[in-house]
């Protein structure tokens, strides 16, 4: 037995994106939408790989240049803020 649901105030980047979807997989909306939730909360088949960034974690190496830039874009002028 399938439930039936009527959804409202979808924005609309997600309305364009699930009609985008469903055109480029030749499904209905119906089809991409029940997929999406199902994905979205973890009970689909196939799981989607997630990096998870293991390989370049611990990677990071001095850099005073840009230690430099960033120092320069925490500082307040002060002018500006009179």
């Amino acid at each position: 037995m399938c439930m039936q649901y009527t959804i409202r105030n979808v924005p609309e980047y997600l309305d364009a994106a699930l009609r985008v979807k469903a055109r480029e997989q030749g499904k209905s909306l119906n089809e991409v939408t029940v997929e999406a939730l199902a994905r979205g909360f973890g009970l689909c088949d196939s799981r989607v790989r997630q990096r998870d960034m293991s390989d370049i974690a611990g990677s990071w190496k001095r850099d005073p240049a840009f230690d430099r830039a960033i120092a320069e874009q925490d500082t307040v002028d002060e002018e500006m803020w009179r």
